[in-house]
């Protein structure tokens, strides 16, 4: 069943800081008054979270378990996002449909040739994150790229298909809206902070500490639950 979901994500190579300082706020920077003197210095931003507690062993494990499945699938929305880029301004300086889609069938080979192996091995539950995933990072639907960059015809029949698998290629990341979405934003966010993710910004703006806010009472173990029985 694994190999049979590759099928399902061909779409990849389609996008595929002795003196006394002033501080005071300006903008997105920095600004410190030095005695007559002014500098500007764009620090980083820091965000400082507080330490997830669970009321549970079983907790703690179920969190864990999709920290494993969200931590695969994340690297490959980023190469996605990267690849689209990419390929997007590439395809502007080329006129003819003919070299375009030439161009873009080479790039396909290259990262299938990369990445066949790995994709292969990912789980249905990984699938899922990864959909979800590209669409924060893009901005766009599994759904609607391969419809742009292919055709309609194939991203109906490559929906079908997914199908089959309990998966859907026009889902959206909604952590506003979805508890499983929000549980994703919180294991990203913290794998951000920890570095065991490189952080790229996502398409779809998103104030964590908002959705913090709103989902402050939601239990790990019920909405696992709710997705492991809604996909048994």
């Amino acid at each position: 069943m694994k190999k049979n979901l590759f099928i399902l994500f061909l779409i990849l190579p389609f996008f595929l800081f002795s003196q006394k300082w002033k501080k005071e706020d300006i903008g997105n920077e920095d600004f410190f008054i030095i005695k007559n003197d002014s500098l500007t210095i764009p620090l980083d931003e820091v965000i400082v979270l507080n330490k997830r507690n669970f009321d549970s062993s079983k907790e703690r494990k179920y969190y864990y378990w999709y920290t494993k499945k969200v931590r695969k699938a994340y690297p490959y929305a980023k190469l996605a996002a990267e690849k689209m880029t990419e390929l997007n301004l590439s395809l502007d300086s080329i006129k003819s449909k003919r070299k375009r889609r030439k161009h873009v069938k080479k790039v396909q080979k290259y990262l299938e040739g990369e990445f066949t192996d790995q994709l292969k091995k990912m789980t249905r539950t990984e699938g899922r994150i990864l959909i979800k995933l590209v669409n924060r990072q893009t901005g766009e639907t599994m759904y609607s790229l391969i419809k742009d960059y292919r055709s309609g015809l194939k991203a109906f029949m490559y929906n079908t298909s997914a199908k089959f698998f309990k998966l859907n290629l026009k889902n959206e990341y909604q952590p506003q809206e979805i508890e499983l979405d929000f549980l994703v934003e919180d294991i990203l966010q913290r794998a951000f902070i920890d570095g065991a993710l490189e952080k790229q910004e996502p398409y779809i703006p998103i104030d964590y500490f908002e959705l913090q806010n709103h989902w402050k009472n939601i239990s790990v173990i019920d909405v696992i639950n709710n997705y492991i029985e809604k996909y048994k």
